[in-house]
């Protein structure tokens, strides 16, 4: 690729989005490549819903990052790799998928609410927890049916802001938490967590959503030099994890509105053997599916197996 072409990143303008792009970013710097962010409003970041269900369809957070990309307004795409719908516009491909952070989900308690019981949400009996997640809804619901369930959108320091308005607690991704709290960026607000308890819930017990974690990144499938710059940030362990959790989404064709979670790790042997386990919310009842195998296909094809025949 020509030293002389600036590259033009696309993100959403939230600061956790700029500061993964920003990150990506520093990574193409040092491979020699100029950049630039372009921040895009996306039909999610304009709606006032207060749950992810009621917004729209999967991909309300990048259909209009990936519309940018087809009219040639950015040449590469940072998302979240769990906010991807499993089905992306033919002209685009997802190219690399760095390594991932954390895949947990983080509870955020107040001091009062935090109980030392050592349960997997260890919050006080009748606490109001806020998620926009139906997954995190529902997993909470079944896990602690004590607990009140409220519904709460915006950034994350703005969701963690909902601890001094009366909630006991909140939900969100732990990599999210640690990308923040480690951003370069100036110009935010401040996550004010020095008050708070951070609680990681075990994503075997509390299981995340696809991907969770990672990034994605994005460009038009004929740039066949840009895929070649892209490929470099690629880690091989993190796509053969999230590429067999969206295999398993792409089976169950579940949205915003579903409670599905999968997590994928290398099992414990070392020898090559990968574990799963997905759970998935039907008619009331939470089916859990757990399997291991070395082929990463017939990993998900025996969960789907175990999801939709219970």
């Amino acid at each position: 690729m020509t030293q002389s072409r600036k590259l033009k990143i696309g993100t959403r303008g939230s600061l956790l989005a700029r500061t993964q792009a920003t990150t990506v970013a520093a990574e193409l710097a040092e491979l020699g490549h100029d950049t630039e962010l372009v921040i895009i409003s996306t039909a999610g970041d304009r709606s006032a819903a207060t749950s992810f269900a009621e917004i729209g369809p999967t991909g309300v957070f990048v259909r209009d990052i990936e519309q940018a990309l087809l009219d040639d307004v950015v040449d590469v795409a940072v998302h979240s790799f769990k906010d991807l719908p499993t089905e992306s516009p033919p002209e685009l491909k997802i190219v690399a998928v760095p390594q991932r952070l954390d895949a947990a989900d983080s509870l955020i308690m107040t001091r009062e609410a935090w109980t030392e019981h050592p349960e997997i949400l260890p919050l006080r009996a009748g606490a109001r927890v806020g998620t926009a997640s139906a997954r995190r809804e529902a997993w909470v619901k079944h896990l602690r049916p004590d607990l009140k369930v409220e519904p709460i959108r915006g950034n994350v320091p703005t969701r963690i802001g909902r601890l001094d308005d009366g909630l006991d607690a909140i939900i969100l991704a732990a990599a999210g938490l640690e990308r923040l709290q480690a951003s370069t960026l100036t110009a935010g607000p401040a996550l004010h967590l020095d008050q708070r308890i951070v609680w990681r819930l075990e994503p075997k017990t509390f299981v995340p959503a696809p991907a969770q974690g990672a990034l994605a990144l994005q460009c038009r499938a004929s740039d066949e030099e840009l895929i070649s710059t892209l490929s470099v940030l690629a880690h091989g362990p993190t796509q053969l994890d999230v590429g067999v959790e969206r295999a398993l989404l792409a089976k169950v064709e579940g949205g915003c509105d579903l409670a599905f979670g999968a997590y994928c790790t290398e099992a414990s042997s070392s020898d090559g053997t990968l574990e799963l386990i997905a759970m998935l919310e039907r008619d009331g009842a939470l089916i859990v599916a757990e399997v291991r195998d070395k082929d990463p296909h017939a990993l998900v094809d025996m969960a789907w197996q175990t999801l939709r025949d219970a």
